[in-house]
């Protein structure tokens, strides 16, 4: 065998790796489907997507690297919004396809607002964790920090989580007085979805 056989078999054996790779990256997207969530209004843009009782992320980012692929069959779709009723919707992916899901919030007549209320900010990474204030989804944290943005709540005790898929889930507790702010500062610590709690996965 000359030098130039053994150097090219050598380069050869290296790139069969990556090729093999590529191949299988290529034959996974055609196995995958794709559900394009499509949301008119900055309500639907910033509302939360479950998609079989696991949280993905907020409609708005959902795309890119963030995009949604599932294996195909059907598959159960909700998204919520604070004082909105929960968008429902039950969907069949087709292998290699695209499907659009036209998502419409509509308000729910029951919500009562208090008229006195306190301020929590929340500075807290990463900022597309979800956010439950006492149990109900109430957005995500880069919608309740910054300038102007706040999560207004009635005076009295609350339980606050935020969450989000391969992190641990953190929780804790503040009983606001009327008109009083607080600010909630932490960093999601890296784990397993199982970390995330039964507001993120359903049991």
């Amino acid at each position: 065998m000359t030098i130039y056989s053994a150097l090219t078999k050598s380069a050869l054996s290296l790139c069969l790796p990556l090729w093999v790779l590529s191949l299988a990256l290529y034959a996974q997207n055609q196995v995958m489907g794709e559900v394009h969530f499509i949301g008119p209004t900055k309500v639907e843009k910033s509302s939360g997507v479950w998609v079989d009782d696991q949280y993905v992320g907020y409609v708005k980012e959902l795309k890119g690297n963030k995009k949604v692929l599932l294996l195909p069959g059907e598959h159960q779709i909700v998204v919520r919004q604070a004082g909105y009723r929960d968008f429902t919707q039950t969907v069949v992916v087709e292998p290699g396809q695209t499907l659009d899901v036209n998502i419409k919030m509509e308000k729910d007549p029951g919500v009562e607002y208090s008229k006195v209320t306190g301020e929590i900010k929340l500075q807290v990474t990463p900022d597309r964790a979800a956010v439950f204030l006492d149990g109900a989804f109430a957005g995500h944290v880069h919608d309740f920090g910054g300038f102007k943005r706040a999560m207004l709540v009635a005076p009295g005790k609350h339980h606050i989580k935020v969450a989000l898929p391969g992190y641990q889930a953190f929780d804790t507790d503040v009983d606001l007085l009327p008109n009083q702010k607080v600010t909630i500062k932490t960093d999601l610590a890296p784990g397993s979805i199982t970390q995330a709690g039964p507001s993120i996965k359903k049991d």
